[in-house]
């Protein structure tokens, strides 16, 4: 999840806020002419733990890049990046990436003396099944089941496994009978792969303390999140904040000498201002 400033300007750190972008962005909505493109920047103040379950957490001030593309293929909205496959009124499967910033073990003291974890990229598809919708499609439940592998971001790249997170998610436009204000809501379980675990909660032999026993991390259940994001896009700038919840009671890993807590909690507030738009319009639910 070395960092890097110029890596701190993404709202995200593994699968700790990139569930929550997607729910900042616009709602479900009846479709609509919009911009093939946007694109906006403004600061935001983020805060998240180095990897969930550690005691170290920070705060930081952040540029927010505010990025739409509206193509028929390639998407760059609510979701995050991705290349729609299948498109219907019940079922939908994209493929999506995200990223997540490093982590210097020296920042980190339970993590003293083992490796740096290097930025991940990941990658892979999302399956959502449209379970409902009232009558104006202004509130909208789904079941996304995103499946992603990750591979760490430096110069011999290398696969560190995956994870499985069957969410529901319900999307609220116009919350609270105020238009414009949209809420989403997201909640599910996460099941990870062996070497995914273990390049987070593993302790190798070579690394091992008296206050740092040696442990091997196995593939299973690593815990449940809880989402919560508001957001409202305004004609000349957008606002956004979200609050995600990580309980890690029962976790797999749950013996790991390097998790410090059972529970982890991140949050965010952000704005940017459109500062470029394309001319042509393409008809969008956004």
């Amino acid at each position: 999840m070395k960092r890097a400033a110029t890596l701190r300007c993404l709202w995200t750190r593994l699968h700790l806020v990139l569930p929550a972008i997607g729910l900042l962005a616009p709602l479900c909505a009846v479709a609509d002419n919009k911009p093939l493109w946007e694109l906006g920047l403004g600061p935001s103040v983020v805060g998240f733990s180095d990897y969930p379950g550690s005691a170290s957490s920070h705060l930081y001030v952040l540029p927010l890049p505010y990025i739409r593309y509206r193509g028929t293929f390639l998407r760059a909205d609510r979701d995050g990046v991705r290349g729609k496959l299948l498109d219907t009124a019940r079922v939908s499967l994209n493929i999506s990436v995200g990223a997540s910033v490093p982590v210097r073990s020296r920042d980190a003291a339970v993590r003293s003396g083992m490796p740096d974890l290097d930025a991940l990229l990941e990658a892979g598809p999302v399956l959502a099944l449209h379970l409902w919708s009232n009558s104006s499609h202004s509130t909208q439940l789904e079941l996304r089941v995103p499946a992603r592998l990750a591979f760490t971001v430096n110069r011999a790249p290398r696969d560190v496994g995956g994870y499985l997170a069957p969410q529901l998610n319900l999307d609220i436009r116009h919350f609270g009978g105020t238009p414009g204000w949209n809420l989403g809501l997201l909640a599910g379980p996460i099941f990870a792969s062996r070497r995914y675990n273990q390049y987070f909660y593993s302790v190798p032999t070579g690394y091992a303390t008296a206050d740092r026993p040696p442990y091997t991390a196995s593939a299973g259940y690593t815990g449940s999140e809880f989402i919560a994001a508001i957001s409202r896009r305004f004609p000349r700038y957008w606002v956004g904040g979200f609050l995600r919840y990580i309980n890690l009671e029962g976790a797999v890993f749950a013996d790991s000498p390097l998790l410090q807590r059972k529970s982890d909690l991140a949050g965010g507030l952000g704005i940017a201002w459109i500062l470029a738009r394309s001319a042509r319009r393409v008809e969008s639910e956004e």
